[in-house]
């Protein structure tokens, strides 16, 4: 029971830190601040993301309302399928994964439903304060800009810059990425031990 106390522990311990380093920069740095960290290609900058990943919103007046609710519905989908991996004592590779993904997702859910109200960081003509908190994002590898293949949505065409995450992110990311990567060896079962063939069914000539 204790060791699986352990997965809750360390994805507690992932959201925090998550929350920490976003608190910090927030109360420490004016939003699109930069500071370099390593050289001139790792640095903090702070900025704020109001949809997914990259930028991608919904795009209607309750978008990010939408948003919120759809990201609490993935969360718990998440958090009730790690619990019965747990109880069924699945893969550690696959419960290790499904906590990265749980952790990242509900460190940015936490900014989504509640820095609106508390930190005054809601989307522009937002209803109300709750539910529509926008993301805290700060880890900027600087590569220079970026030509994306017209395929790509949204973006497709344009020259950007590298993507802006934070620690919930990178959480999620690296979870996903092992399942994709491994997810034969996480759900491989094991062969059936073959079964005693069946008993003879040729008669046998009685004596006579």
């Amino acid at each position: 029971m204790k060791k699986n106390h352990l997965y809750y522990a360390y994805a507690l311990r992932i959201v925090l830190l998550d929350q920490l380093l976003k608190l910090l920069v927030h109360f420490n740095m004016q939003q699109e601040q930069e500071v370099a960290l390593i050289g001139n290609w790792f640095k903090l900058h702070y900025t704020l993301n109001p949809g997914m990943a990259f930028g991608f919103e919904f795009g209607s007046f309750y978008g990010k309302l939408l948003l919120t609710i759809f990201r609490l519905a993935i969360i718990l989908g998440i958090g009730w399928y790690l619990h019965k991996l747990i109880q069924r004592k699945a893969h550690k590779g696959l419960i290790w994964s499904l906590v990265l993904i749980f952790a990242g997702g509900l460190g940015n859910l936490i900014d989504s439903i509640f820095y609106g109200a508390f930190l005054g960081l809601a989307t522009f003509d937002a209803a109300t304060p709750w539910l529509h908190g926008q993301v805290i994002d700060m880890l900027f590898i600087d590569v220079g800009p970026i030509a994306l293949p017209h395929w790509v949505p949204k973006f497709g065409g344009l020259t950007v810059s590298a993507p802006i995450f934070n620690i919930a992110d990178i959480s999620a990311f690296v979870g996903i990425v092992m399942v994709v990567i491994l997810h034969r060896r996480f759900f491989i079962t094991e062969e059936p031990s073959p079964s005693t063939p069946p008993p003879s069914t040729d008669l046998q000539q009685q004596p006579k």
